[in-house]
């Protein structure tokens, strides 16, 4: 018959420092909170206001893709506790870093073309929004046909976009070759 071995006296002081020790170092990280500022955005620039999407396409962008992919971040009670709000800060800055829908009118046609192309592929494979997100954010939780609903938008939006830059491209070549004629004709 085996025995359950009871702590000694030593083994259960050293468990209650332990805690203690854990305890006192979650109180003391609960001073050094997160900074919520986030800068001021310039609505003009923002990808909502530009492209004017289908109510549905910016209802969805805005409950499940810009609380970490635009300035306009609601932080929820949690991140308030630590060490909890520094994963989240870090989540809310990488996701920025990434794609930014407030920036969205400062992006070339070559990185808005991208960033829309990385859209259709992380919703198409589920990466987004993120599953611990999805966790705390219920609204997030995309079913099938609420994918396909962003996804066809953002196939329509690049194909769009892509028609304007060649318009602008031929433009700007049409008006390069008139310089070009008017210089030649002003040295005859």
């Amino acid at each position: 018959k085996l025995t359950k071995k009871e702590p000694t006296t030593g083994e259960n002081t050293m468990i209650k420092k332990i805690a203690l020790g854990l305890g006192a170092v979650l109180v003391i990280i609960q001073f050094f909170q997160i900074d919520k500022t986030q800068p001021e955005a310039d609505m003009n620039a923002d990808f909502i206001t530009l492209e004017q999407p289908p109510a549905e396409v910016a209802n969805l962008l805005r409950s499940a893709c810009y609380d970490c992919h635009s300035y306009d971040v609601e932080y929820p009670w949690y991140t308030n506790v630590q060490p909890v709000a520094w994963w989240i800060d870090y989540h809310i800055e990488d996701g920025q870093g990434h794609l930014n829908f407030a920036e969205w009118g400062n992006y070339t046609y070559r990185r808005a073309d991208h960033k829309a192309e990385e859209v259709i592929e992380y919703v198409e494979n589920g990466e987004m929004p993120l599953p611990s997100y999805r966790l705390m954010h219920p609204e997030a939780r995309l079913s099938d046909d609420q994918r396909q609903v962003l996804m066809d938008y953002f196939v329509a939006l690049r194909a769009d976009m892509k028609t304007e830059q060649e318009a602008k491209e031929a433009m700007e070549a049409a008006e390069n070759e008139a310089d070009e004629n008017e210089a030649t004709e002003g040295t005859e």
